[in-house]
């Protein structure tokens, strides 16, 4: 499909998605008016009526924080996996800050009337059962709470990878314990037959999804029988790391797009990792790069051929399918390299790159890359040094990046790094020139 026909079709399912999430949302806020929750007379009541409204929505918000990431393939064609990211983590924080005013309006307005103080009355909704379903809302709460947690800190890296891991998994858990709560203790879906089935229907929908985040990834392994080829020491803390299996081809994946891989070895089997093909595809082999950060990755260089490996994907839209212009610029950032690598072995026109790295033996791919600029007529340019370091502020600011690549303005640029790096990075384009919708941006964390 030609790139702005597919513009096109993403734009119109973006739109049918959001009438479909916002079209849900008011239809429960329908049944909340049409309960009689607008007619109130204290202030109790206002506020136990506003707890109802924000209970309904928080937990529709749940279901769709788990559809989101479910790897629906439908969700990803459409969407791409990189908005679906944006949107669950916008959704998440709205869902989270829903579930707190349910929590606490719910309390307050149960307590105002009978004169306890709001522990006194969370203890007795609690503790002493005055509602079904409130000690495992309460558990749930708190999961979910938990998570929340968890990705701010591993945003800010403040957290390994695999734990943050493990604590998202018991967002499943939070959202499950919170149902025993929903239909039973709500009003209004406990008296209103049609608006729980409803609800039912957004819970089976949500465990259809849950199902096939299972087993897709099962069926890919069973289908494709990747194991490891050869791993190979690209530095001393970077391990390239070949797959082969079966029918490859079928995968349909892309240069530029990554897969969420599991290695079946010991003391890697449990956790799953991000990583980007450092290779163009060949409907062969799979290879791909790991810098060592963590436990998981160092333990990369220690996997034997033929170990098994189980993949989700391929994910992501920093691929040439983005591409709107003849003229383009690739600027990684370390470990960034490797999408960047992958999509150099086979964009055509004019294609410029720029590699930004604080050491010359933090390299790699070099020989690779001098084969690529001699073979395909790329251009590579190698950006070494510290901004700390004295003369190493103008390292890609604005005017550095003029003086590299003159003709900036008119080129598509995709950039990828660490985040601190392509936040950065990302400003000093717009500075110099690209507009933002011709700036293409993959985001290396853990």
């Amino acid at each position: 499909m030609p790139p702005a026909r597919t513009r096109a079709a993403r734009g119109l399912a973006a739109a049918t998605a959001w009438a479909v999430y916002l079209g849900a949302a008011g239809a429960l806020c329908y049944d909340w008016v049409d309960n009689g929750n607008l007619a109130v007379r204290t202030t109790a009541d206002v506020l136990a009526r506003t707890a109802g409204l924000a209970g309904l929505l928080g937990g529709y918000l749940a279901f769709v924080q788990v559809v989101l990431l479910a790897r629906l393939p439908l969700l990803e064609r459409v969407a791409g996996f990189d908005r679906l990211t944006r949107w669950h983590r916008w959704n998440g924080h709205l869902c989270l800050w829903l579930v707190v005013v349910h929590v606490v309006l719910q309390i307050q307005g149960y307590a105002m009337p009978t004169h306890r103080t709001f522990f006194r009355e969370f203890w007795t909704m609690v503790a002493r059962g005055a509602f079904p379903g409130m000690v495992t809302a309460t558990i749930g709460t708190f999961l979910l709470a938990v998570v929340a947690w968890s990705s701010v800190a591993i945003v800010r890296r403040r957290l390994p990878y695999e734990l943050w891991y493990a604590v998202h998994v018991t967002a499943y858990a939070g959202i499950a314990l919170a149902w025993f709560h929903e239909i039973p203790t709500g009003g209004d879906l406990a008296l209103r037959p049609f608006w729980a089935d409803v609800w039912r229907g957004l819970a089976v929908a949500t465990l259809v999804a849950v199902a096939w985040r299972v087993l897709a990834p099962i069926g890919l392994a069973l289908r494709h029988r990747l194991r490891v080829a050869e791993v190979v020491a690209e530095g001393p803390d970077v391990t390239s790391i070949r797959m082969t299996g079966r029918r490859l081809d079928r995968l349909r994946a892309r240069p530029g797009q990554f897969f969420i891989w599991r290695f079946l070895a010991r003391g890697q089997w449990w956790s799953a990792h991000p990583f980007s093909l450092s290779a163009a595809p060949d409907g062969r082999s799979l290879r791909i790069t790991a810098k060592a950060v963590g436990d998981h990755t160092r333990g990369l260089r220690t996997l034997r051929p033929g170990t098994r490996v189980v993949a989700e994907g391929p994910f992501g839209d920093f691929t040439e399918r983005a591409r709107r212009r003849a003229k383009v610029l690739l600027v990684a950032g370390g470990i960034g390299i490797t999408p960047v690598r992958a999509l150099l072995e086979r964009m055509d026109g004019d294609v410029v790159a720029i590699y930004r790295v604080l050491r010359r033996e933090d390299v790699v791919f070099a020989g690779e890359l001098a084969e690529l600029e001699r073979r395909r007529g790329v251009t590579v340019h190698y950006v070494v040094g510290d901004h700390d370091a004295p003369g190493g502020r103008h390292l890609l600011s604005p005017e550095h990046l003029r003086t590299l690549v003159p003709d900036l303005a008119e080129r598509d640029v995709y950039l990828c790094g660490p985040p601190a790096m392509t936040s950065v990075t990302e400003r000093r384009l717009r500075a110099a020139g690209v507009p933002r919708r011709r700036l293409h941006v993959e985001r290396f964390a853990l």
